[in-house]
């Protein structure tokens, strides 16, 4: 399929590479220039759970032998949802002094995740959850992160909430003040000037700690320049694997604005490696 080829290509914009001495290449530039980053490992369609574990634990290891100041994001559904799995990730974290960050995905899997979550945070290992705006759990969520002393990373959101529809710029806010004054930490992460600058004043109004957090291969001179005049630290999302997929995928395939972007980077990319070329 020609459609599904192009959004293959485009995608590859948005992970550091295959491996994840890519992945920790990357994340020693972004140090470099005075930004911390997290890293995940995107999973193929239908890949074995046992081989996104193995490649998570690879991901752990590299970042303690790198001796990098950055921590791991996984997708448990990616995982099966295993908790066998997830504690031996979360206790070779914990032996390594790594954070494992529990990204989100849709709604019907934030309770197995936050299951998850609570059962690793009496081992000790510094844990972190996503909460999006487009969730209407994600307000008692945040009570649960509140309690538990979690690092948060507030999102839009790319998933809808079957049961309540919420507009993502103001479900993002909500969640934002309810964690202000209250949370651990929380990483607002958009790639939204504007935005990023609403939730950060309000996080430190109520003196929370926070950073930025903006994800690998996306724009963020506009986000990085609010970070800099509000002296907010900035993170990057490092992704490597698989690309988008499967996720930027079925989301293309079903809003053309999505599909629209993906298929300009597509574009432009040929083009760049056609001037490479000549």
């Amino acid at each position: 399929m020609i459609l599904r080829k192009l959004i293959e290509r485009a995608a590859r914009s948005y992970v550091a590479g295959t491996d994840v001495s890519e992945a920790l290449a990357c994340v020693g530039r972004i140090e470099r220039d005075g930004m911390s980053s997290t890293i995940a490992y995107w999973n193929a369609r239908g890949e074995d759970p046992a081989r996104v574990h193995a490649a998570c634990q690879a991901t752990i290891e590299g970042i303690a032998a790198a001796g990098t100041h950055t921590y791991l994001s996984i997708k448990a559904p990616a995982l099966a949802l295993s908790p066998a799995l997830v504690d031996a990730l979360a206790q070779r974290c914990r032996e390594h002094g790594i954070g494992l960050h529990f990204d989100s995905l849709d709604a019907a899997h934030q309770t197995a995740i936050f299951a998850l979550i609570e059962r690793v945070v009496p081992t000790g290992v510094a844990v972190g959850c996503t909460l999006p705006g487009r969730f209407a759990r994600s307000l008692d969520d945040a009570r649960s992160a509140i309690e538990h002393r979690l690092r948060v990373r507030v999102v839009k959101g790319q998933w809808a909430d079957p049961q309540h529809t919420i507009e993502p710029r103001r479900g993002f806010l909500a969640v934002i003040d309810r964690l202000a004054g209250r949370a651990a930490h929380v990483a607002v992460a958009t790639h939204e000037a504007a935005l990023a600058e609403e939730a950060l004043t309000t996080l430190a109004a109520r003196g929370t700690p926070a950073e930025l957090e903006l994800l690998f291969g996306l724009p963020m001179r506009q986000a990085t320049a609010v970070a800099r005049r509000l002296n907010v630290p900035v993170r990057v999302y490092v992704p490597y694997g698989h690309a988008w997929l499967p996720y930027a995928l079925s989301s293309a395939l079903e809003s053309p604005r999505v599909l629209a972007w993906l298929l300009a980077d597509a574009v432009r990319g040929m083009r760049i490696r056609a001037g490479e070329r000549s």
